[in-house]
């Protein structure tokens, strides 16, 4: 999203934008080591667990040897993030170098902290909010603003999509184990909300996602053709909505945490698309 937007603005470097999604996929897997052996750790994981089975819980893997591949992956995403830095700030005050190695460091911080440590925010029900802010506002206006050295304010509008899109990834992973989560004392939103106050916060998280990116286009519009994303994306969002809310069976949910993740992906390439044809 942050390099579709950067090149919107006559901004685009492919270099920048390569590096900057090497980076985030070793956040990524950086994050689900992290959550698998955290939770392995706490003893949330169990033969309980509703989701797919954990390497860590299940003996698969040591915690040793999650603890190394911890370690590798803090290493690569330090490697490919200061990369990215020195070559989206050049020419630039080199205090903004700085600031980016601090957001690189705390979005680091944030993968592992999740579950791992006496204090993880993932338990104190603060997951949505980092989810939000590090896989949302960070990743996208960070992203932009390395592709184009400058930042918009509206730019925040499609950054918040893919926060809220995001979030509702990890909401429907936590309704999902909400009966686990809440009997091993990990209190997250969806376990504070209780199962139907978490649907409709998810409906919630949807439409915002969708409304917040239909505002940029109609602050920015070209041409009606940066609107033709609606058209595929309502539906398919729409569909899912109706269906996670009717499902009663907490174990059918499953399914559509990565339904949720290809869509948002495909919502990202039709919404860039539209762009360049307005």
């Amino acid at each position: 999203m942050g390099a579709f937007l950067a090149a919107f603005f006559g901004g685009f470097k492919w270099e920048v934008s390569i590096l900057a999604g090497v980076t985030t996929i070793f956040l990524q897997i950086l994050s689900n080591l992290a959550n698998d052996y955290g939770d392995a750790q706490k003893g949330t994981d169990s033969e309980h667990r509703i989701g797919p089975e954990r390497t860590v819980q299940s003996g698969k893997i040591s915690k040793s040897a999650m603890r190394s591949a911890i370690i590798l992956f803090v290493g690569l995403s330090l490697v490919s993030g200061i990369v990215l830095i020195y070559y989206g700030t050049l020419g630039l005050d080199r205090r903004v170098g700085l600031l980016f190695l601090v957001l690189g460091l705390s979005a680091i911080a944030a993968a592992i902290l999740y579950t791992v440590g006496k204090k993880s925010y993932g338990y104190s029900g603060l997951g949505d909010l980092f989810v939000f802010i590090f896989f949302g506002l960070l990743a996208v206006l960070g992203t932009y603003f390395l592709n184009t050295q400058m930042l918009r304010w509206d730019i925040f509008l499609p950054a918040a999509s893919l926060g809220f899109l995001s979030t509702g990834v990890l909401n429907l992973n936590n309704l999902r184990d909400i009966e686990n989560d809440q009997n091993s004392g990990k209190i997250t939103i969806a376990v504070r909300l209780g199962i139907m106050g978490a649907k409709k916060y998810h409906i919630l998280l949807i439409v915002s996602a969708l409304l917040a990116a239909l505002l940029f286009n109609l602050i920015n519009l070209r041409s009606y053709y940066s609107l033709l994303w609606i058209i595929p994306v309502l539906p398919l969002f729409a569909i899912d909505l109706v269906k996670i809310y009717r499902t009663k069976d907490l174990r059918l949910l499953d399914p559509f945490l990565k339904k949720l993740a290809i869509k948002t992906l495909l919502f990202v390439l039709l919404f860039g698309g539209c762009l360049f044809l307005s």
